[in-house]
């Protein structure tokens, strides 16, 4: 079966029966909101977004509404069922995926708490009561909690992110008048969604675990799950108070928590009248994004021995999944892999245990930017609106029509087999202009390059631009190459995201880390895709049944995606092995260089 990327979402042979069941998923991202409506077999019949909007009050800090999120969700599972025709008594289930944000509401009135200092109100009417992932302004309080080299520390890396969320409560703690914040309870952007919808506090164990500091009861002593001494240590200790209610309680006590898609609820009567649906849909526990990309792509029946992702091949077995990386791709990209045992891999946040499938552990490491570097380094090139107009004359996107260019340059610079990767041979780019995620886990490093010329022409900027490419192929092999080293056993990769649609990007990396990437069949969509996954699984618990298990979910609703396949080539082989040591040196010696610097610059500015 070929595979088109442009192929539609719909496929109407799969609608020619009287009735199907539906589940909906939403999807969460940083710029918009999307619902898709999936059928009984997996295929995505319905598909539509919203625009979220974006606060960026100062330097560093990024905020955004529950109440504008929700808006944006509600608009969009409506235009995706009203385009469609779907009828809503069809939707059994709907499940939620969203970036791991903090969201602040008030104890009492269970209303939007603004996150924006000095006053800390809603006077603009906005209620901007997200803290994005992205947001940097609890860079001291990160250091604080990094310094106390408590043992849960293990458990996200070695070292907790500024991304993750205890910091900025943190920072809420330390800037937020105290009677403010005494009524402040806190979710991870998903557990919003699913509480906004069913008006139940139970929280998912891929949040709070991912996230918040969470260490599942039973792992290395944890007896409640959060941690009081740490939690007192870094100054937030009234957290402890009545069984940690605030973050969620504790589970069994005060608290429920669960893993990707048992039922949380059914839809409430408010959240079903905003949607356009009737009450009494199941929701499911929701996920983070990326982890919504792992569910969407890793249930795919593969044989990589072939052309395409085979859907007649035998039942998938949940141990397959454990070969698989999950790359899901946008302004970053997520490295999400499970195992069987707890794998700890300095510089990869994880392990987490139950998360996304009870008793199994999740791994995830990532780049701090990839599909936001690609843009940066075009825009910022002198090319870049050249490039542009004659991208526009073509009717192309900027990155086809730079592949294309590469492929006239190669031609035409006689490289061997017209191979493009030649072009690039002596020009060396290092791309952590964002800081490093994994496996390094340092915000200081930056980019540098070697073999910089004069040229401002569009060869110029497409040597730049493959020269990005190709960093982004490389970290991905470190990336893998120091979790396999650590125990994990990755031997394929599952992307998604429009990335995915860069046949050079995709050649580079399955190429670098020498091992096949497979292309989900909704490029896409492949994580509101997973979403919808979720909604499936709660809807298979009605009546209070067991319901299904998520992985045999997966296996049935995935669908037929393609496989690229490393180079034949003998000598691109060896060209992108000697440019990943010199990929490796470019890493190691700029932290010597800034260790050699700030030695000899101690005490200067005190």
């Amino acid at each position: 079966m070929a595979f088109s990327s442009n192929a539609p979402l719909t496929d109407p042979h799969n609608e020619l029966r009287v009735h199907q069941d539906h589940y909906i998923g939403v999807d969460v991202g940083t710029g918009s909101a999307r619902a898709c409506i999936m059928n009984e077999n997996g295929d995505i019949v319905g598909l539509a977004s919203q625009n979220i909007t974006l606060w960026q009050p100062q330097t560093g800090y990024y905020e955004q509404s529950t109440t504008d999120i929700w808006r944006a969700i509600c608009y969009s599972i409506k235009q995706a069922m009203l385009q469609h025709n779907i009828d809503p008594g069809s939707i059994k289930g709907i499940g939620f995926d969203a970036t791991c944000s903090l969201a602040v509401f008030n104890t009492e009135t269970d209303k939007p708490v603004a996150v924006t200092g000095p006053d800390f109100d809603n006077k603009d009417g906005n209620d901007r009561n997200v803290v994005l992932w992205l947001d940097h302004r609890p860079e001291d309080e990160t250091k604080k909690i990094n310094a106390t080299n408590h043992n849960l520390l293990r458990y996200v890396g070695g070292k907790m992110s500024i991304e993750m969320e205890i910091p900025k409560v943190l920072w809420l703690k330390n800037n937020m008048p105290k009677e403010q914040f005494e009524k402040c309870k806190f979710y991870d952007l998903p557990d919003a969604l699913t509480h906004l919808a069913t008006g139940n506090e139970t929280r998912s164990w891929c949040s709070v675990v991912c996230k918040q500091g969470y260490v599942p009861v039973g792992v290395d002593g944890s007896v409640k799950g959060w941690q009081e001494d740490f939690l007192t240590e870094i100054g937030l200790a009234d957290l402890c108070e009545d069984n940690f209610k605030r973050m969620g309680g504790v589970n069994g006590v005060n608290g429920e928590y669960l893993t990707a898609g048992e039922p949380v609820g059914t839809l409430c009567e408010r959240a079903a009248l905003e949607m356009g649906l009737p009450a009494g849909i199941a929701v499911g526990s929701g996920v983070i994004d990326a982890y919504a990309g792992w569910i969407g792509t890793v249930g795919a029946k593969v044989q990589l021995g072939a052309d395409t992702l085979d859907s007649t091949h035998p039942k998938n077995d949940v141990s397959q999944a454990f070969t698989r990386l999950a790359a899901v791709a946008g302004t970053s990209t997520c490295h999400l892999a499970m195992s069987e045992k707890p794998v700890f891999v300095e510089g990869v946040w994880g392990p987490y245990r139950d998360v996304l499938i009870p008793d199994y552990w999740m791994a995830e490491g990532g780049q701090s930017a990839t599909g936001e570097l690609l843009k940066h380094v075009i825009e910022t090139h002198p090319a870049h609106q050249e490039a542009m107009t004659i991208a526009q004359t073509f009717n192309s996107n900027i990155y086809d029509y730079l592949n294309s260019h590469l492929r006239e340059m190669a031609t035409l610079k006689n490289a061997p087999n017209e191979n493009v990767s030649w072009l690039g041979r002596h020009f060396f780019f290092y791309g952590d202009l964002f800081g490093n995620r994994s496996p390094v886990a340092d915000a200081d490093m930056r980019g540098s390059v070697v073999g910089l010329s004069s040229d401002k022409s569009i060869d110029g900027l497409a040597l730049y631009y493959y020269g990005t490419m190709e960093f982004i192929a490389l970290q991905t092999r470190q990336i893998i190459e120091t979790m396999n080293k650590s125990g994990h056993i990755i031997s394929s990769i599952f992307m998604s995201g429009s990335q995915c649609q860069n046949d050079i990007l995709m050649d580079l990396i399955s190429s670098a880390c020498d091992m096949p990437v497979l292309i989900p069949r909704y490029v896409h969509a492949a994580v509101v895709h997973g979403a919808a996954m979720l909604g499936a699984k709660a809807a298979s618990h009605a009546g209070g049944g067991k319901g299904k298990e998520l992985w045999d979910i997966m296996d049935s609703m995935s669908k037929v995606g393609r496989a690229v396949y490393p180079t034949k080539d003998v000598s691109e082989k060896k060209l992108l092995d000697a440019k990943f040591k010199v990929f490796l040196q470019q890493c190691e010696e700029q932290q010597r260089w800034r260790q050699e610097v700030d030695s000899a610059v101690e005490g200067w500015a005190t």
